[in-house]
């Protein structure tokens, strides 16, 4: 292993986000509301059920209610959107989050759109997505949002860098690249269709890997000196990044787990209570 290599530590980033998130709540307690998070979970992932779980684990911990919706994997999208704007209309709830993915009959799409803006705590909506490309969201899409508060946590510069994101999906790779380049980095999307991925990785200063592959990223793609953020996460507790060749090439790199995962849960929990605090100014 590079002794220079820096691990960056996720739990630790997630915990200080937490206990500054402690003074605000009581805050709002004081005022007579209780930050509340609605999960909806459809069908009977494992993976899901074990995500929903989490988060809901993490929203008693730090004193946020926490509302867990769950539908047989038979349900249509009209019974989803309706389950939907029942906590729309539900003052009581503060941030609504869709666990993705649906089951494959259901149009994931039209059941994120309607989740209301003001509950939009992970930033899954096209107009979300729109106020994140212009560098103006009230709630970015959660992961990519934690990607880039480990990096200023760590104080990693993004300035001037060349990113290399891997993966294009509405709610990681593509919100990520919009949040890099309003940082002012130099952003390369690889997708699926992209050839020779590995030249493309090695031309980066700064490494996202978020395409859903175990082990994707090899060690040789990596330049020396890089920044590899790891935001997959596979069967068996294995990222995108092949972690042990990776990490002798780079300055630093994010574990899996402890890595983007548990900020992004401390990030889903700070835009619920930012929701809260917005619907307390907004009477």
């Amino acid at each position: 292993m590079n002794v220079e290599t820096v691990i960056l530590d996720g739990n630790r980033v997630a915990t200080n986000m937490k206990e500054a998130l402690k003074s605000r709540i009581n805050q709002l307690s004081l005022k007579g509301i209780t930050p509340c998070l609605a999960t909806i979970l459809v069908g009977d992932d494992p993976s899901s059920a074990t995500y929903v779980k989490m988060k809901g684990n993490a929203c008693k911990r730090l004193g946020i209610r926490s509302i867990r919706v769950e539908l047989p994997a038979h349900t249509t999208t009209e019974e989803l959107i309706a389950e939907i704007q029942k906590l729309n209309a539900d003052p009581s709830v503060h941030g609504i989050l869709l666990q993705h993915p649906v089951p494959p009959h259901m149009d994931e799409r039209a059941a994120f759109e309607a989740i209301h803006m003001d509950k939009d705590v992970d930033g899954v909506t096209t107009q979300g997505f729109a106020q994140n490309a212009f560098g103006i969201a009230a709630f970015p899409s959660c992961t990519p949002a934690a990607i880039l508060a480990i990096m200023d946590a760590y104080q990693i510069p993004i300035e001037g860098k060349h990113a290399v994101v891997i993966g294009r999906s509405p709610i990681l790779g593509k919100p990520v690249s919009m949040m890099l380049l309003n940082r002012n980095a130099t952003v390369t999307i690889c997708h699926s269709k992209t050839p020779n991925v590995g030249d493309m990785v090695r031309l980066a200063d700064i490494v996202v890997a978020a395409v859903g592959k175990p082990n994707f990223v090899q060690g040789d793609w990596i330049k020396p000196g890089a920044i590899v953020m790891d935001a997959g996460y596979n069967p068996g507790n294995i990222g995108d990044v092949d972690y042990e060749a990776c990490r002798v090439k780079a300055s630093a790199i994010t574990p899996v787990p402890a890595g983007v995962g548990p900020v992004t849960i401390a990030t889903l929990l700070k835009h619920t209570v930012d929701a809260a605090e917005k619907y307390v100014n907004a009477r």
